[in-house]
């Protein structure tokens, strides 16, 4: 069913319900949205587990009320002892993607949260941390119920998850997943961001809390060491922008993907379909998904490393060029490489016209699966997207940034509107990006174009096949026109499903004053306003 939109003064969206209400609770205390944001990362951290972790990364883009949007990356980057001869040494062909030799990178989320807040204060953000915190330890101490998406969930390489360290006793019962509702205490991570209210949260990398953090990962045998963590910092970047003809859209430069979801916005655009939820829409979309791709795998890289000019990438001569390779009569040649992933998208919009787009991920569903014991911290396994071969794109190497698929977006919108919107969903994020986008640029409600059927073009989220997969409510026109053209259609059976991501849309309309705001019916969440 559609989720039920919001049209208030401020509003949140979020993929689990008590993310959102803890964004509304700051928003209603007088906080701005980047210390809503910061507060419902923590939230959303201990409620839903299997998307996202303290121990994982993030992305914020943040537009303000004047125009300028700052990118903020808390991505962290390959262990010092983290090099291709080691894995080499051990067996490996490639990373592995469960246990302690994926824990290849520190973590940045909470290094993200501690910039943005700085921020927040230079906006006039005057909440404590105490309170920023304060639900995420409520949660992790008193307990949260196992969410739908958590329970029905089947995650990739089950018996490695479920053998890395720390992962059976603090998620399982009994060996197995727990029901949904069932009440789950996380007293260790409580002590942690209790912990760090009180110490700050610089704490996480240099203080005591990155102390005990080091040493477990030490015991794990994790190539990330002490130093690294004290070395860390998250920082301020400029973010990618494309001028489309009626909006100017923004995205996260590498070593994001974010590239890729301007190109496809920019190539579509200049494929001249006049109206969306036809044949020629999602047909355009999808050629477009392809193009963009094939540019993002040549490029995207360390942002220390690039070979490339990405700005120029992005250059209406481009979409053009892009564009004119396009057959609007039949589907090109797929696959690429696929690109696996597990993330959370949050939004938040306030009063003053603030908004914020958040990622926040572990990669995989759950990671890496090691939990940490003295902290209670899950860490991610965001290097296992990186190569053995030193020849490729993204090989691993200390203190190398690894490919994300992480990508918030935001849009101005020539008629004053402002957007923030983002999915979650590996390679699955730019494609569901473009079709919310597309259908709310047509006038379509934020609420119908988040609800409305999805596809995924390739696989992700442990799918085999390469296929166009497509959710049942599509109009048996559109898919029988798809397949004529050559798109090799495979129906998912279902009206709403997770293939299809979480996405959500939140849009401030300036002449009313209003920020409507809606998350999508696949997940365990919703809006939220004041």
């Amino acid at each position: 069913m559609p989720d039920t939109p919001v049209f208030a003064a401020a509003a949140v969206a979020a993929p689990h319900a008590l993310a959102a209400e803890t964004g509304r609770a700051i928003l209603a205390e007088g906080g701005n949205a980047v210390e809503a944001m910061a507060a419902m990362a923590a939230t959303i951290a201990v409620v839903y587990p299997h998307m996202n972790a303290v121990g994982g990364d993030g992305f914020w883009l943040v537009r303000e009320p004047g125009g300028r949007v700052r990118a903020i990356e808390a991505c962290g980057p390959a262990g010092r002892l983290a090099t291709a001869k080691r894995y080499r040494d051990k067996g490996f062909d490639t990373i592995p993607n469960r246990g302690p030799d994926a824990t290849v990178t520190v973590a940045g989320a909470v290094g993200g949260w501690k910039v943005a807040l700085d921020y927040a204060r230079s906006l006039g953000g005057r909440l404590p941390l105490a309170t920023i915190l304060a639900d995420a330890i409520r949660f992790a101490r008193e307990g949260c119920p196992v969410s739908q998406s958590e329970a029905r969930g089947v995650p990739n390489e089950r018996e490695a998850l479920v053998a890395a360290p720390g992962f059976a006793e603090t998620f399982l019962v009994e060996a197995k997943a727990p029901a949904v509702g069932a009440i789950r205490k996380l007293p260790a991570l409580a002590e942690t961001l209790a912990h760090l209210a009180d110490a700050g949260l610089d704490d996480f990398y240099r203080g005591d809390v990155g102390r005990e953090i080091a040493a477990d990962l030490e015991r794990l045998g994790s190539p990330v060491t002490r130093g690294d963590l004290e070395a860390f910092l998250a920082r301020t970047v400029e973010p990618l922008s494309a001028r489309l003809r009626a909006a100017t859209v923004y995205a996260f430069p590498p070593p994001t993907q974010g590239l890729s979801a301007l190109l496809i916005l920019g190539i579509y655009e200049r494929l001249g379909v006049k109206r969306s939820e036809t044949v020629e829409h999602h047909h355009g979309l999808v050629e477009a998904v392809k193009r963009g791709f094939a540019i993002r795998d040549r490029v995207v890289t360390d942002p220390g490393r690039l070979r490339h000019d990405v700005a120029l990438l992005l250059m209406p001569a481009r979409f053009e060029r892009e564009a004119a390779a396009i057959d609007m009569r039949r589907a090109a040649p797929f696959p690429l490489p696929p690109a696996k992933g597990d993330t959370i998208w949050m939004g938040a919009i306030d009063a003053d016209g603030l908004a914020v787009s958040y990622i926040q991920s572990l990669y995989w569903e759950w990671g890496s699966g090691c939990v940490l014991p003295r902290t209670g911290v899950l860490w991610q396994n965001r290097g296992a997207s990186f190569s053995l071969d030193p020849n490729a794109v993204n090989p691993l190497e200390p203190g190398r940034k690894p490919f994300h698929t992480l990508i918030p977006g935001l849009a101005m919108l020539g008629d004053g509107r402002v957007m923030a919107y983002g999915a979650m969903g590996g390679d699955g994020q730019p494609q569901f990006q473009a079709q919310i986008f597309t259908r709310c640029l047509d006038g379509i409600g934020v609420a119908d174009a988040v609800d409305a059927p999805r596809w995924l073009l390739g696989r992700t989220w442990g799918q085999r096949s390469t296929t166009l997969k497509m959710e049942s409510r599509f109009d048996a026109a559109i898919l029988e026109g798809l397949a004529r053209m050559g798109h090799e259609v495979e129906e998912l059976g279902v009206p709403y499903s997770e293939t299809c991501g979480h996405a959500g849309m939140l849009v401030k309309h300036p002449r009313e004053g209003r920020v409507e705001a809606a998350h999508d019916p696949r997940s365990d969440g919703g809006a939220a306003g004041i």
